[in-house]
């Protein structure tokens, strides 16, 4: 009897300790994705994941891909000819005729707007010289992002090769990339494009395929994708506040709600904590630095409500040197931001010997009549 009393006291302990060992958040997501991510964009921090380092088919959202190398070659005002093989690709089309010519800048409308498979092709037999020219291109611009676990075999995403693939967190980072793109930015958020049509004399109207601009307020661009193997694939963003977060799926059935129940989430879990402010760095006493270093940029980052007191900075300065005081700025070490012990983010530190001041009204005065007079400032 003692060793059964004994049992129930003994479980009773291990339970209410149980209770009381502070767990870290979780996000209450469930999707039906077979992969999915949620990721803060300014600071790629990511907020729910699900699979999400799993290769699998993409689909059309290849497209992102396509036309950020298109807006970065610089050449979106210039004129695409059309070509017998970009007329003759498989699926979605915006209905391009051969021997014609439009405009790089409409071709990525179409290809973003409609999925235009056609679009693709031309767009990479211009830019590439042929498709497999511009897979190299798709891949060298992959590396240089960080996307792993990738691999482009066309500019399009058709189920035309076993070897083109990525994953959910890939194509959130590519997404990061670009939406620092100020013309991909507009390129994705618009929901209706109006071109002349080069061969007909009625234009061309394209509705966007991305539902969530119009089913969800807080949308602000993205890609839709499905073949049959791919399934469905889609990558949005969304923006609330001074948050703006990238959503993707991939073999997502019910992806349009996946994407509102993950930026939901995300939204009302999380906030941006602002960990550094530019400017001066007022908490460093050494006396050759002291009043002289600054951050050029605000360091913030998505944090939770439990975490907002576990953010610490330190700060990494290399040995001061008397040369320094010639210039008028030089980068002397770097400041990194710690959530809970892990370093999450990092910045420059820039050495000012004379930090700038800002003029008064009596400073622009005083000019003025010294100028007047022809005089300079320092006598």
């Amino acid at each position: 009897m003692k060793k059964f009393w004994s049992l129930i006291v003994y479980s009773l302990i291990v339970l209410l300790l149980a209770v009381n060992i502070p767990q870290k958040a979780k996000a209450e997501v469930s999707v039906s994705a077979a992969s999915a991510v949620l990721m803060e964009q300014k600071s790629g921090r990511i907020l729910f994941e699900k699979e999400a380092h799993k290769q699998r088919r993409i689909a059309s959202i290849t497209k992102i891909m396509t036309a950020i190398i298109a807006i970065e070659s610089g050449k979106m005002e210039q004129y695409v000819p059309i070509s017998e093989k970009a007329v003759r690709a498989e699926g979605s089309s915006i209905y391009l005729k051969p021997g014609t010519k439009m405009k790089l800048k409409d071709l990525v409308y179409g290809l973003m707007l409609r999925s235009g498979n056609d679009s693709a092709v031309a767009i990479a037999e211009y830019i590439g010289g042929s498709v497999d020219g511009f897979a190299l291109l798709m891949n060298q611009k992959a590396r240089e992002i960080g996307m792993l676990d990738t691999h482009f075999s066309n500019p399009h995403g058709l189920d035309d090769s076993d070897n083109h693939y990525s994953t959910a967190y890939d194509m959130a980072l590519l997404t990061r990339y670009a939406m620092q793109n100020k013309t991909y930015q507009k390129i994705a958020g618009t929901k209706v494009y109006r071109t002349d049509n080069p061969s007909e004399n009625w234009e061309y109207v394209w509705r966007n395929k991305n539902r969530l601009l119009t089913k969800y307020k807080y949308a602000t661009g993205g890609k839709t994708g499905y073949t049959k193997l791919a399934k469905r694939t889609l990558v949005t963003t969304a923006s609330k506040g001074d948050m703006n977060l990238i959503a993707v799926t991939l073999n997502g059935p019910d992806d349009w709600n996946d994407h509102i129940t993950m930026y939901e989430s995300g939204f009302k879990s999380y906030d941006m904590a602002e960990v550094l402010t530019k400017g001066i760095i007022s908490d460093v006493n050494h006396s050759f630095y002291k009043d002289h270093i600054y951050i050029k940029n605000t360091i913030v980052y998505p944090a939770t409500g439990d975490e907002m007191d576990m953010f610490s900075v330190k700060y990494k300065l290399n040995k001061p040197q008397k040369s320094w005081q010639n210039n008028r700025e030089v980068k002397v070490g770097k400041a990194i931001i710690y959530l809970d012990g892990r370093a999450v983010s990092e910045t420059a530190i820039f050495y000012r010997n004379k930090p700038e001041q800002k003029k008064g009204l009596l400073d622009h005065v005083k000019e003025l009549f010294f100028s007047f007079i022809g005089v300079d400032n320092n006598g």
